[in-house]
């Protein structure tokens, strides 16, 4: 009787403007296309095997899955040279071993509403122009609200708690939606 073949996952590294984060990119996808899971805590992460594993390790603070990757964010008491292949083990074994990193629980699907002309058009300069370069740092940026010219946006990964993310977020994403969009468009802030 033949034994079906073991599951062959290959990780490396990528270090991103966070010096905490690292993102561990994966020769498959974890999560489909669009979306993302990011848990800053072990409460958060009941319905995340992985993630709630991986809270296990003391020095691990936050844990965000998108697409290919895993972006681990750890405290500052530790040095990456030393827990990185310890991350590295424990994701790969994981997922070699078949296991679900997200409970079979379907994510909660937002409620589709129809968006102002303004709105559609920040979210279309976030998709084309931000969301990639955030993406290649380990994070996420979603829109969140527009009011009174001010646009609020969700970061999530390795952007979260960046010691760069407030400059990047007003040296750049507030001056590019000003360049694109002037007039409308006052300033750009982050939830929470």
């Amino acid at each position: 009787m033949l034994r079906q073949a073991e599951k062959s996952i290959h990780i490396y590294l990528e270090s991103n403007p966070n010096p905490n984060s690292l993102k561990f990119v994966l020769n498959e996808v974890l999560v489909p296309d669009g979306m993302s899971f990011d848990f800053p805590n072990p409460e958060s992460a009941k319905e995340a095997p992985l993630a709630l594993e991986l809270f296990q390790y003391p020095f691990v603070n936050r844990v965000f899955y998108m697409s290919n990757f895993v972006t681990v964010t750890k405290n500052e008491g530790v040095m990456w040279i030393e827990v990185q292949d310890t991350i590295k083990k424990h994701i790969k074994k994981f997922l070699e071993e078949g296991k679900l990193i997200l409970d079979s629980k379907a994510p909660e699907v937002e409620e589709i509403t129809e968006d102002s002309e303004i709105v559609q058009k920040i979210k279309s300069i976030l998709d084309e122009y931000i969301k990639p370069a955030v993406e290649q740092d380990g994070g996420a940026i979603s829109f969140h609200s527009f009011i009174d010219g001010v646009v609020t946006v969700t970061l999530q990964g390795s952007c979260s708690g960046c010691p760069s993310s407030t400059i990047t977020l007003k040296a750049g994403i507030e001056n590019l939606f000003k360049n694109l969009m002037p007039g409308e468009i006052k300033s750009v802030e982050a939830l929470g």
